[in-house]
């Protein structure tokens, strides 16, 4: 069957993106055929039509406008899907010039994929969106990431066993695989929210990816950079590979490669980064997470520096130190931090606005945004000058100034608030173009003499409803209604006035005085806009030049930003400067958690219960084993100590009263679970296996938190596994740990190892009910006070009432041995639902009756002390 050239073209195009769906320009619409039509209508929730035949069948089609294809490509790229963007590349009119049936000629711009966005309507301001690519060579490996709408390009060797983790700390968006390792590699795309894109041999081939940095980078040898081994010179290449396809060839502006080292960060696992609900929270939002809890940052920067700072803590002490003595700095000069975030408030997002103007994505508001903060910075950097700065901040101020030429430039070219896009127009500032000025003065008053002629032809005809108006098709024409038009089609009118159109109810003419004038309009109107276009390429150009500088500025203020928000956190929430050093010290005074201490006040101002913890050991382990009850506290005190280290670790103040860190080389959390049916693995094996990635892998300088270690097994197997797993990490990792178990045979552990010492949640018992102090202090639990925290739960009565029967013949006969144990169970009469046991009556306390009896107003001062004495001689009784 004949193909119409115009689909023709599209299979053509579409034969080169197979995998994606292809977004066809026509017109103002982005139009999708057959099954990208399919897929893309279900999507996006958008009607399905159809457009002609193909092999004798209807073509499905459906479509988006141009102008809010943003949106739709946001849903796609959430979705799963990827896009190839088809663009026209001439006019209709341009088209026809080459035969009139011609096609005009389209090509695919642009792949967009999840690690390739660059648009802000895409993109969450505040987190980085990175492309990372995974490299092995031989025996080694490496892990290279780019954020192509910031710059920034990073590096690092690894092993397999660390991909994980360090996924996990980075979050890409979308992954890249050489083709021969997809399949090891899928389970990846079960375990984190990432894309999987898999490349060719070729992508990833260490010569040929050493050639794509140096033309990039426009360097003779990549020695420039540093030293690089093959698997890390691999994915570096495999990244520039994949960013030459899907931007078809126009690369972004990227910053030198950093190398990083597994040895400057704290090594933090996937579980218990979701466990600690350090950037996301276990709903799957920020909200609640602790990010969510320190982020006072005002610019999209800084934001996106504190999530990467809670997500990488530092084991550099000189950096930990560093940042700490610059918040200290803004937390005792709180006047000048005050004006530094009132101008901070103004900075636009550089970063992002100078990656758009790289790609060509950008617009007139992008080069008011270069222009906006680095005017911000030039101010920020007067008003520190006569300030004493830590060498943290001086550094940033010294990167703040240089682009006094550029602001200039920018300033006198630009008008204060400018269009979305370039080709609107009217964004030069009237003044700094002579030639521009007098075409929109032609083309402004072209409009005035418009309305003069009006008013002429309105006199001449005596037809007072009569308009000169103006659409795409026919340009300037006079219109005037059916009744006046037979004046007008009459001599002597008829002469001057030539009827071009009749519609429903209106009659259309034009005059020769009237084209020509239009003529002129229309080419100084053309002509500006050209003009505008031509002073923004220069502009961008000038701003690209200066791109290196403008990067480092807007690292600066990020550096600003982050160091006041956190000065502003620590005065505002009471957080303590911590001792961070290179011993094994871990004592922490008063301690909190801070997300919870922020749900307590703000959903019931209770005041969250601080307690201290101390871990440290000059030599060997610490370990505490925690009992108590459940309810009581004792995963928020795990939990709490863990992100205290972390938050100290990235040179922030803490919250607690007073705390010690020694370096901590490792975190690890297992703490909660869940079980993974995706991969077949039950609660307990999820719990085996993270328990296992801890004792295997922890190292003297690891802080480690485990809560209930064998609870999903038999009771005695649990038992034998949390004492073997207790004894491991004493004798073998010799780690600093926190240990919560409800298994109180362990507590004997504290007796038998010199680095175990055993401490409780403290509750109170009354009237058979529970309260909970949730205060940590030495010693061992002698309860679990289970059936108490059923009852708080909501079980009916009737199985409460059988618990205690059955809890109390279980102690009964494992104090008389285990044979006795097994009779007195026998011998327990079945449940009956329907037999509650009517509750006991509460007791009246002496204190209760005294109290009952007191009238406040009626008691003299000497009244109210013989009732004090009298209160406390009661509560002895």
């Amino acid at each position: 069957m004949t193909v119409t050239p115009m689909m023709a073209q599209y299979l053509e195009l579409k034969a080169g993106y197979e995998g994606a769906l292809l977004f066809y320009r026509m017109g103002d619409f982005y139009e999708m055929f057959f099954d990208d039509a399919v897929a893309a209508a279900e999507a996006l929730d958008i009607a399905l039509t159809k457009r002609g035949k193909h092999d004798g069948t209807d073509i499905p089609m459906c479509g988006v406008p141009v102008h809010a294809a943003e949106g739709y490509l946001l849903t796609l790229i959430r979705k799963g899907f990827r896009v190839a963007v088809c663009e026209q590349m001439e006019t209709p009119a341009e088209a026809k010039k080459r035969g009139h049936k011609s096609v005009v000629h389209r090509d695919v711009v642009r792949l967009v994929t999840p690690g390739t966005l660059t648009e802000e309507s895409l993109l969450d301001a505040r987190r980085h969106n990175y492309l990372a690519a995974y490299a092995e060579v031989r025996n080694a490996a490496a892990l290279a990431w780019v954020d192509i709408s910031t710059g920034s390009f990073h590096v690092m060797p690894l092993s397999r066993v660390r991909l994980g983790p360090e996924i996990a700390r980075l979050a890409p968006s979308e992954l890249l695989i050489p083709d021969i390792k997809f399949e090891e590699l899928r389970y990846l795309e079960t375990e984190f929210p990432i894309a999987l894109t898999e490349l060719s041999g070729a992508s990833f081939d260490s010569a040929g990816a050493e050639k794509r940095i140096e033309t990039l980078f426009g360097i003779q040898s990549l020695d420039a950079f540093g030293a690089f081994s093959r698997p890390e010179v691999a994915a570096m290449g495999a990244v520039i590979s994949y960013l030459e396809i899907t931007q078809k060839g126009k690369l972004p502006l990227l910053r030198a490669p950093t190398k990083e080292s597994e040895s400057r960060t704290v090594q933090i696992d996937a579980a218990t980064r979701r466990n600690l609900e350090l950037t996301h929270a276990l709903s799957g939002g920020r909200a609640g997470s602790l990010l969510s809890v320190m982020d006072r940052t005002l610019t999209a920067g800084g934001g996106r520096l504190l999530e990467s700072r809670i997500s990488s803590p530092s084991r550099a002490l000189d950096v930990i130190l560093g940042r700490q003595e610059a918040i200290e700095f803004g937390v005792l000069q709180s006047q000048p931090v005050g004006d530094v975030r009132a101008r901070l408030r103004n900075v636009p997002d550089l970063e992002r606005a100078l990656s758009r103007l790289s790609l060509d994505r950008g617009g007139p508001r992008d080069l008011t945004s270069i222009r906006n903060g680095l005017s911000e910075a030039a101010m920020l950097s007067t008003m520190m000058q006569p300030l004493d700065l830590p060498n943290l901040l001086r550094d940033a101020v010294n990167s703040l100034t240089g682009h006094d030429t550029l602001i200039n430039l920018l300033d006198e070219a630009l008008i204060a608030e400018p269009p979305l896009l370039a080709r609107d127009g009217g964004f030069i500032a009237p003044g700094y173009l002579p030639d521009l000025d007098e075409s929109r003065q032609l083309r402004d008053e072209g409009r005035s003499v418009i309305a003069r002629m009006q008013q002429e032809f309105v006199s001449e005809t005596g037809i007072s409803t009569l308009k000169i108006k103006h659409n795409n098709v026919l340009g300037y024409f006079i219109e005037t209604t059916s009744t006046h038009a037979e004046k007008m089609l009459s001599a002597p009118l008829s002469e001057k006035f030539i009827h071009r159109q009749t519609t429903a109810n209106q009659v259309r003419f034009t005059t020769v005085e009237l084209s020509e004038l239009e003529t002129k309009i229309l080419n100084a109107g053309n002509h500006a806009i050209e003009m505008e276009k031509r002073e923004y390429e220069t502009l961008k150009r000038a701003i690209l030049l200066d791109a290196t500088d403008i990067a480092a500025t807007s690292a600066a203020l990020a550096e600003f930003d982050l160091t006041c928000a956190l000065a502003d956190l620590a005065v505002s929430e009471d957080w303590v400067k911590p001792t961070v050093d290179d011993s094994r010290a871990f004592e922490i005074s008063g301690g909190r958690h801070p997300v919870v201490e922020q749900a307590l006040q703000r959903q019931s101002g209770t005041p969250f219960v601080a307690n201290d913890c101390d871990l440290t050991a000059d030599q060997g382990a610490s370990i505490w084993l925690l009992t108590g009850p459940n309810m009581a506290g004792k995963s928020t005190f795990l939990r709490q100590n863990a992100i205290i280290a972390l938050i100290a670790q990235i040179g922030s103040y803490v919250p607690a009263q007073a705390a010690h860190i020694g370096l901590v080389s490792q975190l690890f959390s297992r703490v909660g679970a869940s079980d993974d049916l995706a991969r077949g693995r039950s609660t307990f094996m999820v719990e085996m296996v993270e328990t296992a990635a801890i004792l295997n892998q922890a190292d003297d300088r690891a802080l480690i938190i485990l809560d209930e270690i064998g609870r999903g097994t038999a009771t005695y197997d649990g038992l034998s596994i949390a004492w073997a797993t207790l004894e491991h990490l004493h004798d073998v990792n010799r780690a600093r740990a926190l240990f919560a178990t409800h298994y109180h045979e362990m507590t004997a552990l504290a007796t038998k190892l010199d680095g175990v010492e055993n401490a409780t949640v403290t509750v109170k018992e009354w009237e058979g009910e529970v309260i909970f102090l949730h205060e940590v202090r030495k010693g061992a639990a002698d309860r679990s006070y289970g059936v108490q925290v059923a009852q708080l739960a909501g079980l009916p009565v009737s199985v409460i009432s059988r618990a205690r029967v059955v809890l109390e013949a279980l102690e009964k006969g494992e104090r008389e041995g285990g044979a006795k144990q097994k009779t007195l169970i026998d011998d327990l009469p079945l449940f009956a639902a329907t037999a509650a046991p009517a509750p006991k009556p509460l007791k009246t306390s002496a204190v209760e009756t005294l109290v009952g009896e007191i009238l406040p107003d009626e008691l003299t001062p000497k009244e109210a002390l013989d009732l004090i004495y009298k209160l406390k001689e009661a509560a002895k009784s």
